[in-house]
């Protein structure tokens, strides 16, 4: 990589740290390439997005964002998710490394709250903004069904009551 390559890195990196609601850095302990291509995969298909970059390059890319507490972490051979939902690259890569030995999680930061291994974990234990957008969809139609069952209910009692009668009188 020569200078200018190494300039447009940093400065797209410090772009994507102005923009992202979560960081997660993880460690790499020797995945094959169908592992990380598989990682990968996971983390788009969760809204993120997986990086490895150069420490002394991302580094470079942290100052003057929220994220700057994330240098201390960046040591040995790291990779950085982000995203802006703030649990979808957090969940995406804790989900991965459950099931494989070989990534590890080592922090995160959300905004300026910078996150240990735990953090990052508690974090991908909340739901993500697409399942409680759900769940406030939920809570606010379930009082309009009642309603509307409330309204209904009288109408359908009197035709049950007519067609008792209609059937009394034909028998």
């Amino acid at each position: 990589m020569d200078r200018s390559q190494k300039a447009d890195a940093v400065a797209s990196l410090n772009e994507v740290f102005n923009e992202v609601g979560v960081v997660v850095v993880t460690r790499n302990l020797g995945m094959t390439v169908g592992q990380s291509t598989d990682l990968r995969e996971k983390i788009r298909d969760a809204g993120a997005s997986y990086k490895v970059a150069k420490n002394r390059l991302a580094k470079l890319a942290l100052k003057g964002t929220p994220y700057e507490g994330l240098e201390e972490y960046l040591s040995g051979p790291t990779a950085l998710a982000w995203s802006t939902d703030p649990v979808a690259a957090a969940k995406a890569a804790v989900e991965y490394a459950k099931t494989n030995d070989k990534l590890e999680i080592v922090g995160g930061s959300m905004g300026g709250q910078l996150l240990d291994e735990a953090g990052v974990k508690a974090l991908a234990s909340m739901p993500s903004l697409d399942e409680l957008r759900g769940k406030l969809v939920g809570l606010i139609n379930a009082p309009a069904t009642k309603i509307a069952q409330v309204v209904n209910a009288p109408a359908a009692k009197l035709a049950r009551v007519f067609g008792a009668y209609g059937a009394k009188e034909a028998a």
